[in-house]
């Protein structure tokens, strides 16, 4: 069934609106609050919902590159020495909460990152000055995100535009929610991330580990790019992704390796670890405060190889 949803306990309830985008839906926010506050009617089983990215395309997706302490070190990096930093993805990476993610064939190290994503409500202009009191007009609410990675693109290409752009490496949702003025210290504080591949947790932190919180995040950003209503930010991730730094000892003898053989000594060594993605691979990542107030859902997804025509 097309349209949009609120979910309650008891079902889903339809949303009467001719929206068509996240952009259009959210400029109905105020009256979808007042909405899921009433006895929704007419409910249906959720699981009779064949359920999308609540975030639509095209739009801005913008990412910030190692946001949280616990990644930061992983990476190799002190986290007080990590500027905020952000990159592009390209809007058509973004899919469905229990589509498939799909591996191009040329992949071999694909990565996992789980993610807070900021839904935008209003227009943030290139050299607005934001203040606390801005959030509940810029951030109309949240979303679990997955920032699927190809690894070997990544590094020998000294980019993150590619690796992280192609089909369904964005799964984004299965809910988009709606936040209150008072939600927004949740932000801060109070939001667990998880992701697990195949029934073992592999990422787990909360907000609180972010080098740059959301406030600090749209002061940078702010300096040079524009966001509007529909557009998402990524916040970063935790620790535990399959690629680490590594050791300080390995990193010195690399150096002095020519870069191709660098890449190759680099690749053979992470082709035994097992954290990698592989087909066959169930993703399931959540977002939830801890008194459950806040609770952006669950998205399962399976790790699929493309389809090549011989």
């Amino acid at each position: 069934m097309d349209g949009w949803w609120i979910e309650t306990p008891a079902g889903a309830s339809q949303i009467p609106t001719d929206a068509t985008t996240t952009r259009e839906l959210l400029a109905e926010a105020d009256a979808i609050r007042l909405l899921a506050r009433q006895r929704p009617v007419d409910l249906v089983p959720l699981h009779d919902l064949d359920l999308l990215s609540p975030v639509t395309t095209p739009c801005r997706v913008v990412a910030q590159m190692v946001n949280y302490a616990s990644h930061a070190r992983d990476s190799g990096f002190d986290p007080r020495s990590v500027p905020t930093t952000f990159f592009r993805k390209a809007s058509g990476s973004i899919s469905g909460a229990f589509d498939d993610v799909v591996t191009p064939a040329h992949v071999r190290f694909l990565d996992y990152e789980v993610e807070l994503g900021l839904v935008f409500g209003d227009t943030m202009r290139v050299g607005d000055t934001i203040t606390e009191a801005d959030l509940p007009r810029l951030i109309a609410g949240v979303v679990v995100a997955n920032d699927v990675s190809a690894r070997e693109v990544q590094l020998t290409k000294s980019q993150f535009y590619e690796s992280k752009s192609y089909p369904t490496f964005t799964p984004i949702g299965p809910r988009l929610v709606l936040l209150d003025a008072s939600d927004f210290a949740y932000l801060r504080q109070d939001l667990r991330l998880t992701l697990s591949v195949n029934g073992v947790v592999r990422q787990d932190g909360t907000v609180a580990d972010m080098i740059s919180q959301p406030l600090e995040s749209l002061r940078v950003l702010s300096r040079f790019q524009q966001m509007d209503p529909g557009d998402i930010l990524l916040t970063g991730t935790p620790g535990g992704t399959a690629l680490k730094a590594p050791p300080k000892a390995i990193e010195k003898v690399a150096a002095l390796l020519s870069p191709s053989a660098k890449w190759s000594a680099f690749f053979r060594s992470q082709a035994k670890n097992p954290k990698y993605l592989t087909a066959g691979d169930v993703i399931e990542a959540t977002i939830r405060s801890s008194d459950g107030a806040v609770d952006l859902g669950s998205q399962r997804t399976t790790v699929v190889d493309e389809e090549v025509n011989t």
